[in-house]
């Protein structure tokens, strides 16, 4: 089993839904604190009667999304070095979803999504991280292109 993170950036809902599908993604786990998106289709009820029409279920956990404050402080200083040191601080206490998560990542192949598309500078990353060191499986990044195993 494996977790996997996907970023729609760049990306057509039609094509971000067929990438899951060809990586046989069962279940998305949208790592949003607000799954708001100027982008057609990536808003909350929009995106999961997408991706339940395409066989793939959708849950929202808020408590693993970035705080708004470690969010607006990285668009100032553009410090990623601060923003994953800040964001890891807040998921140490996320205890109860994380675990959550490692659990249900181990019976069902998920994906953690997000906006950025690039995995090394984006939020998902951490909490992916944070999965496999409370048990859950190992990591494999999307692209639109390619799967990527963790290298952490």
């Amino acid at each position: 089993m494996t977790l996997c993170t996907f970023g729609y950036e760049g990306l057509e809902l039609s094509e971000f839904i067929a990438r899951l599908r060809a990586a046989g993604v069962r279940a998305v786990v949208d790592v949003r604190e607000l799954p708001l998106s100027r982008k057609r289709g990536f808003s909350k009820r929009a995106f999961a009667e997408a991706l339940a029409d395409a066989g793939i279920a959708y849950r929202h956990v808020p408590a693993l999304g970035c705080p708004k404050p470690i969010r607006h402080q990285y668009r100032e200083d553009n410090d990623w070095s601060h923003y994953a040191k800040a964001f890891s601080s807040y998921l140490r206490q996320q205890t109860e979803a994380v675990a959550a998560l490692a659990k249900s990542a181990m019976k069902t192949k998920e994906c953690l999504v997000c906006f950025e598309a690039d995995y090394a500078v984006c939020h998902r990353s951490i909490v992916a991280r944070a999965v496999v060191a409370c048990g859950g499986p190992a990591v494999v990044h999307l692209t639109a292109t390619a799967a990527i195993p963790d290298a952490r």
